[in-house]
């Protein structure tokens, strides 16, 4: 089983969930999909960790063979192109590596080399296989690593545990493809509610199923209990506010190794989400 865990900001505890979910199952995969802030890891402390880069293919030019047609420059439909100088230049930051310029090249002028936008570290932590996507600072799209964490980390069999980055934007859509059942956390405030229906929408339009998690719950919050009544979406597990947990957090623990009652807690929501995803 595969569960993806949402967000709709940052903050609201996806990770806390993540990794404590992981770690009750004892035998799962950890995906950290957060690729511009990998906090998991922080958590987790993974041993034995393997490095490999994450590339994307990026056009190169040869000047000898170039006539000028342009044909390369008006094909790209994302303007990563420009013709200056009498010959194409590209904006590796703009370019999608979709290989279209090569392939309409009269004169076969355009080659791709492999341009390195972050990397995946594959580790261990107990009996929890951990996978870190890490972007390179100043990348602007995440996707490439997203799905080499995905492709290194996916399996058959077994709980794999999918932390996806905040809000409903295209690296969030990346991140749930795979995803058998989606887990929203969400914090019982306005601006955190507000975010909240954005990612539901988001998975509503992906047909995913879905539950939630209401983190940091002081008391009912009766706008986000009424939506999720009215859209009929299962309230999985309400986590109070504890300082005692949030002391867990910041030493960098996570809570099930250290508070019975958290194991209890986390093993119990397992539990209902294999009976949901089972559905």
């Amino acid at each position: 089983m595969t569960v993806a865990v949402l967000s709709g900001k940052g903050g609201t505890g996806k990770t806390f969930v993540s990794v404590n979910l992981a770690a009750a199952s004892k035998d799962a995969a950890y995906l950290d999909c957060d690729v511009e802030e990998p906090n998991g890891r922080l958590f987790l402390k993974p041993e034995q960790v393997l490095s490999s880069p994450v590339t994307v293919p990026l056009p190169a030019f040869d000047g000898e063979k170039c006539t000028g047609c342009r044909k390369c420059v008006e094909f790209c439909h994302f303007n990563a192109l420009v013709f200056v100088k009498n010959k194409p230049m590209v904006f590796p930051e703009v370019c999608h590596s979709c290989g279209g310029c090569a392939l309409i090249c009269p004169e076969h002028a355009v080659t791709e080399t492999p341009r390195q936008v972050g990397i995946v570290e594959e580790g261990l932590s107990g009996g929890i296989r951990v996978v870190t996507g890490i972007l390179n600072p100043g990348e602007v799209s995440a996707i490439p690593v997203i799905k080499a964490v995905l492709q290194k980390g996916m399996h058959a069999e077994g709980l794999t545990v999918v932390d996806c980055p905040p809000g409903s934007g295209c690296s969030v859509m990346e991140s749930v493809s795979r995803a058998d059942y989606c887990l929203l956390v969400a914090e019982p405030t306005a601006f955190g509610f507000h975010n909240f229906k954005m990612v539901h929408k988001l998975v509503r339009l992906l047909h995913k199923s879905c539950g939630v998690v209401i983190n940091k719950a002081s008391g009912e919050y009766l706008p986000l209990e009424q939506f999720c009544a009215e859209t009929d979406m299962p309230i999985l597990l309400r986590i109070p506010y504890s300082a005692e947990l949030a002391a867990h957090t910041a030493a960098g623990k996570i809570a099930v190794r250290q508070d019975t009652s958290a194991a209890v807690t986390f093993r119990e929501l397992l539990t209902g989400l294999e009976k949901e995803a089972g559905r």
